[in-house]
């Protein structure tokens, strides 16, 4: 399991790395939310894990941020703040799973796990439709076997397909998570050729939908 742990405290990030490291998981600190936004930017963890209160603003603002336009990502946020109207925000932001702090180690691998396998079952089976394949180690597709060289923006338009499998996202979901959070703000029109762009790649892959005027869906065909 890839995790992002978003914590500026030293000893908490260090004491849980190396636990969730024994566990055979790989863990990546990010102190700040700039760091972990540019982060975000480049590659998608399994789970993130943020504290709420840090250096530079409010993990709760992250875990908004990130429900809108990572709807796939399973979030949990870990804080001192256990205040009832706290947890019902954290909820509310579009989190998970809430632990405070102090907190049992094997009690938040074991929400860790959890949350893991309802977002993703089984990761093979969500980066694969209907004879397209993405594998996000290599950062390469294949289609019907064959490589399919995308440019990096119709690659992550199709990860994020993929990583949503059976799901509509919408185009505004698209736009803020490919070109908005980056500080490239386009007009929607981008998406559309990009998206087409894609498809021809592809082949034309009847699996991938639009919904119109409202986004995209990847889903299996029925036979």
């Amino acid at each position: 399991m890839k995790i992002l742990l978003v914590e500026d405290d030293t000893a908490i990030a260090g004491a849980l790395t190396t636990f969730l490291t024994g566990k055979g998981c790989r863990v990546t600190v990010c102190p700040t939310l700039s760091e972990a936004r540019e982060l975000l930017a480049a590659a998608l963890p399994d789970v993130a894990v943020l504290d709420w209160n840090l250096p530079d603003g409010a993990g709760a603002d992250l875990c908004r941020e990130l429900r809108q336009r990572r709807p796939g990502l399973p979030l949990l946020l870990l804080t001192v703040r256990g205040d009832t109207r706290d947890i019902l925000a954290g909820f509310a932001c579009g989190a998970d799973d809430y632990v405070t702090k102090p907190f049992d180690r094997e009690v938040l691998y074991a929400r860790l796990l959890a949350l893991g396998r309802r977002s993703r079952p089984d990761e093979e089976a969500g980066l694969c439709c209907c004879g397209i394949r993405l594998d996000p180690a290599r950062q390469t597709v294949t289609c019907q076997g064959e490589p399919a060289a995308l440019a990096p923006l119709e690659y992550q338009l199709l990860h994020l397909l993929m990583q949503n499998k059976g799901r509509t996202v919408t185009r505004q979901q698209l736009l803020d998570a490919l070109w908005d959070q980056n500080g490239h703000f386009v007009n929607d029109n981008t998406l559309t050729v990009t998206m087409k762009r894609l498809r021809e790649k592809l082949g034309r892959p009847a699996c991938l939908k639009t919904v119109r005027s409202f986004g995209y869906r990847l889903e299996e065909s029925q036979r």
